[in-house]
């Protein structure tokens, strides 16, 4: 007798299995995009980062995505409450222009959201990116229908904190770390992820240039300074 997983039923979801997600964008990271349901990140599904520094990575995580929104795609990318003022040469630099970059600037909780909702509607924009510390679970709602409705790119930034509390989102992931990005995958459609996945934090470009200066700087070994000190002793007349 066959058991359920050797039938292999066409059209079936089974629990082990990732859901067939059915429009995704690469995230540009090969391991993140196997643990992703459809193989990257959902359009017109909201996806929820949660970090305790917010200003934290997010654009290392996400960036690569965004660049390959926007290159087949003449509208904005929008970014709602972003903690930090956008460094656009460095954004230009990995292929997300400065012209395509739309910053809103909204403290109040409802004055994110409102933002959030209304550029999601606009069929020019590219993606929103919003962040949003105070939103509620009806909020996150909101802006899931919102989402699904004109099927954006859609990223919701939250606390670290809120990885206890109930959420609409389909995909949620927390991310930490500082030398390399640690990537948990709290919620997909499909069966939990129990280990985090370890990314680079920074651009291939930065690191390189990271490393080789890490090298530059290393301290010489006494035995290499004591050997230098009498190589002069000698060779002085």
């Amino acid at each position: 007798m066959q058991s359920a997983a050797d039938l292999r039923i066409p059209h079936v979801w089974r629990v082990t299995d990732l859901a067939r997600e059915e429009a995704v964008l690469p995230s540009g990271h090969a391991s993140l995009d196997a643990q992703l349901p459809g193989g990257g990140w959902p359009l017109g599904s909201l996806i929820e980062v949660l970090q305790a520094r917010p200003e934290l990575h997010a654009w290392q995580l996400v960036l690569p995505a965004l660049a390959a929104r926007v290159s087949d795609h003449a509208g904005p990318m929008v970014l709602v409450g972003a903690p930090c003022e956008p460094f656009t040469p460095s954004l230009a630099a990995q292929g997300l222009p400065a012209e395509q970059l739309l910053w809103i600037r909204a403290d109040a909780p409802a004055a994110r959201l409102w933002s959030a909702e209304q550029a999601l509607r606009c069929a020019e924009v590219a993606g929103v990116l919003a962040w949003l510390p105070q939103c509620r679970a009806a909020d996150l709602r909101r802006l899931q229908l919102a989402g699904r409705q004109h099927g954006k790119l859609l990223f919701a930034f939250r606390p670290a904190s809120t990885q206890v509390q109930a959420s609409p989102s389909p995909l949620r992931l927390l991310v930490d770390g500082v030398d390399d990005l640690q990537v948990r995958v709290l919620k997909r459609k499909g069966p939990p992820m129990q280990e985090s996945l370890h990314l680079h934090a920074h651009p291939a470009r930065l690191r390189a240039l990271l490393a080789s200066r890490r090298r530059s700087i290393q301290p010489v070994p006494a035995e290499e300074r004591r050997s230098h000190v009498l190589d002069r002793l000698v060779t002085t007349p």
